[in-house]
């Protein structure tokens, strides 16, 4: 890794003041933070260091900071990262001792910290485990040697991970995913449920060690929901480099997951156009399910998710789905981008015995969690309604892996066989926009089933918006124009007679008016949009009209 690669990273966020295009190309060999006023007895040639400037004021003399340059350039330093936090900028007296002595300067911004440096230098810079000369590394040569053979031979995550930190006496150890599921652990570390796993990244947020345990994140550049993290409930007497080149055995192997993912997902993405186009080809149907790995027979869950619409939410949602389904043992599913955005998975909600896999290791057919990875609350195989039950128990724990976006979820009926599909898939997305649009009015993260929808309005919320808009201007002709100060008063009016089941004394007494007025103002609502309220079916257009505005 080089110290412009730094500069590339938009997670990052750092910012250049000084530095030439030779000192930028310089390779970066490891990280120290220092707030040492001379530093230089404990760098290492071509580390990068970490300065949060403590050690100067803005009293001190122009020499002190530039013996603290000084020291870097002689130690051979690549470059010097300095924070912005303790004094709000970079003082231009360090731009310019770092352009003296030829020391390239970044400042950090305050919301980068420290540690995601670290972890994205250690991750990046470390690459194949057998391409560097041995004094790079912290893991012994012999483990790094078996560690390459177990990649190679596809060995399960639970061996890699034993063999990965037996060297330090096999303490307990996790790979947890973002959720918190178990996708490794050694034999000394305990089940553990996806809640507290997931409760525990959450406490270790920004991932630093503590005391009392380490959580490192395995691959700087994966998604919230698709972050895979290296936990160790307890101390461990390691540099940290050691574990982070542990966690670096880790990101190449989610590497070799997800490209099996991606290839499983295209037959995904053939089954859902099948499912989705207006006459689905029932005959193509059967294969289709085959080839993800699910049974050509019912019943089926089908659930939809929407990430909102930013570029690449779609494969966000993707990502957030796959993870979420892993929680569910016994159930295989498939699941791929929608055409017309968001994402959707067909779940074979009657998979056989509890960890049934499906043909493909690691694709997203595969239901079942690694061994130690109990789901939260999942249900057994062959329960459709336990299954909806366990999705919105595990969406609060999908909805925290990402602060900056709320994820939303439409989940059908089941269907009985492959030809109920089509229905299926219409009734997620119908259920997702209802989930949106409940979502948006408070700000949350909305999972809805359709057998959610029991009132008028949770019914309407599932009309795409046009449509509401359209309904609610013809069904309230004139009344639809808001501008008007005349009309709103007629249309609370018609709103508070309608709640109170058109009793003329209660409207009355809740609106403060005389009851000869609310007479006359529901006339002149009739008059304007042509119906009659003492019709039941015309109050309930009028309601819905309201409920669609």
């Amino acid at each position: 890794m080089h110290v412009e690669d730094l500069l590339r990273l938009e997670s990052l966020d750092l910012t250049l003041l000084w530095g030439s295009p030779p000192l930028l190309a310089r390779e970066i060999s490891g990280v120290t933070a220092t707030d040492l006023e001379d530093p230089g007895r404990f760098l290492q040639r071509g580390e990068i260091v970490l300065s949060g400037l403590v050690w100067w004021s803005a009293a001190d003399e122009e020499a002190k900071t530039d013996r603290f340059v000084a020291a870097l350039r002689d130690a051979g330093a690549a470059a010097l990262l300095a924070g912005e936090e303790t004094h709000g900028t970079v003082p231009e007296v360090l731009v310019d001792a770092c352009r003296r002595h030829g020391i390239a300067l970044l400042s950090v911004p305050v919301h980068t910290s420290f540690r995601a440096i670290t972890d994205t230098v250690y991750l990046r810079q470390w690459g194949d485990l057998s391409r560097r000369p041995a004094d790079h590394y912290a893991l012994p040569e012999n483990v790094r040697g078996e560690l390459s053979r177990l990649l190679a031979d596809g060995a399960d995550p639970d061996t890699l991970l034993t063999r990965a930190v037996a060297h330090l006496g096999a303490p307990p150890c996790y790979v947890l995913s973002a959720t918190g599921r178990t996708i490794a652990r050694t034999p000394a570390a305990p089940p553990l449920p996806a809640r507290q796993a997931a409760r525990r990244l959450k406490a270790a947020a920004p991932f630093a060690a503590a005391p009392a345990s380490t959580t490192l994140r395995v691959d700087p550049d994966a998604s919230s929901y698709g972050q895979w993290y290296l936990h160790l409930p307890g101390p461990v007497d390691a540099p940290p480099r050691m574990l982070h080149e542990i966690a670096e055995v880790f990101a190449q192997y989610r590497q070799g997951v997800l490209r099996r993912r991606a290839a499983a997902r295209v037959p995904a993405a053939e089954l859902l156009d099948l499912a989705a186009a207006p006459r689905p080809g029932s005959a193509l149907l059967p294969a289709a399910l085959r080839a993800c790995g699910l049974p050509d027979h019912g019943p089926y869950t089908v659930i939809a998710v929407s990430m909102g619409a930013e570029e690449g939410s779609a494969e966000a949602g993707a990502e957030a789905l796959d993870e979420l389904l892993r929680h569910l043992p016994g159930h295989r599913f498939a699941t791929a981008r929608l055409a017309t955005g968001g994402a959707a998975a067909v779940i074979a909600t009657d998979s056989g015995a509890p960890g049934a896999e499906a043909p493909v290791p690691g694709a997203p057919g595969a239901g079942a969690p690694a061994a130690g990875a109990p789901g939260a609350g999942a249900p057994a195989a062959g329960a459709p309604g336990a299954v909806v039950a366990a999705l919105k128990g595990l969406w609060p724990t999908l909805d925290a892996c990402d602060d900056a976006t709320l994820p939303y979820g439409g989940i059908s009926t089941p269907a009985a066989g492959p030809q109920e599909l089509n229905g299926a898939l219409e009734q997620a997305r119908y259920a997702l926009t209802a989930a949106v649009r409940a979502g948006s009015a408070d700000g949350t993260a909305q999972l809805t089933a359709v057998e959610d929808l029991t009132t008028l309005d949770a019914l309407l919320a599932g009309i795409p918006a046009d449509v509401r808009t359209a309904f609610g201007v013809h069904a309230l002709g004139p009344l639809a124009d808001g501008t008007n100060p005349s009309h709103r008063m007629l249309l609370e009016t018609l709103d508070t007679f309608l709640a109170h089941n058109g009793s003329w004394a209660r409207t009355a007494e809740a609106l403060h008016l005389h009851v000869n007025t609310v007479h006359y103002r529901i006339g002149r609502v009739e008059l304007l949009t042509g119906r009659d309220l003492a019709r039941l079916d015309h109050k309930l257009d009028l309601k819905a009209a309201l409920l669609c505005r």
